[in-house]
């Protein structure tokens, strides 16, 4: 296992840690509030990172790069950050989860049809099984009712959020390989909070978010952490994970995020762990132990 799947996996586990700490801090503040908090915390502190580490030497990249760049960050958190929370209002929590597992399917996809990257067969046993492990974990057997309307155009919503977050880190990853990597996670992250900050003066809620952010009481110690874990360290591994390993494994990889949750929220937060939620965990688990070669089957290569 290389320094890329190790990043990824790092990544998921960032990420999980977040949201079992914004699950502990309940809704203090609405999800569009806390999304752009977050990413201006997150935007904080890697900034100062990119400056002791790489000065204010900036990129070299071409204009075609740049635009993939800003588009990347602009698509793949401003726009689907807005969709996935709009597919939320369609569908719940339980279906959009659901339609959240086509994350890697995309990135695989992208990545075999521009990248040139492939997968072997015990590979391709290893991802069936954590994308089955995690429809497993994530099914529900009773959903809020919705009508047909809605459900079609939640699904449309939550598919496009997950395929412009597959789509831009699919583009982004051939200019990983460029110096400047702290700047370039800095500037994509900055090109999604000006697209953020844009949609909220649009829809005229810029002062009422404000004033949500300032007058309001929040448990500020826990969302700060919950940010530093799950944008400034996941971002960072995230982006680390693409960069050191083809996009299809780190994207796998990054899928154990749902995993980590279940265990962690039930450790911390006492959430029922019943026999589905088990039985999703270690499917999951298997596929990735088999989806690295750890372990290998019989007659797969």
């Amino acid at each position: 296992m290389g320094i890329g799947e190790v990043f990824a996996i790092a990544c998921a586990l960032m990420w999980a840690s977040a949201v079992v700490l914004y699950k502990y801090v309940g809704d203090s503040m609405s999800a569009n509030t806390l999304n752009l908090v977050k990413n201006l915390i997150g935007l904080g502190l890697l900034i100062p990172t990119a400056l002791v580490v790489e000065g204010l030497t900036l990129p070299s990249l071409s204009g075609e790069q740049w635009l993939i760049l800003v588009a990347s960050g602009y698509g793949g958190i401003a726009i689907a950050d807005t969709f996935y929370l709009q597919a939320l209002r369609h569908l719940g929590a339980g279906r959009t989860a659901i339609v959240a597992s086509l994350y890697s399917p995309f990135v695989v996809i992208l990545s075999i049809l521009f990248l040139g990257e492939s997968l072997a067969l015990w590979q391709w046993l290893g991802f069936l099984l954590v994308l089955l492990g995690i429809l497993i974990a994530v099914y529900q057997r009773r959903y809020q009712a919705v009508d047909r309307e809605q459900l079609v155009v939640g699904v449309a919503l939550a598919s496009s959020s997950v395929f412009l977050t597959a789509a831009g880190v699919v583009a982004m990853k051939p200019i990983l390989d460029n110096s400047g990597f702290f700047w370039m996670v800095s500037l994509r992250l900055l090109a999604g909070i000006v697209g953020m900050v844009l949609y909220i003066v649009l829809r005229g809620q810029i002062q009422s978010t404000w004033r949500v952010v300032t007058q309001e009481q929040h448990p500020w110690l826990w969302i700060v952490v919950a940010a530093v874990l799950g944008t400034y360290f996941a971002m960072l591994f995230w982006l680390g994970g693409f960069k050191y390993t083809d996009a299809s494994v780190a994207s796998v990889l990054n899928e154990t995020a749902n995993m980590f949750i279940i265990v962690m929220a039930w450790l911390f937060l006492k959430e029922e762990l019943n026999r589905r939620k088990i039985i999703g965990v270690m499917l999951t688990f298997i596929g990735v132990v088999v989806f690295l070669g750890l372990v290998t089957p019989p007659g797969a290569a």
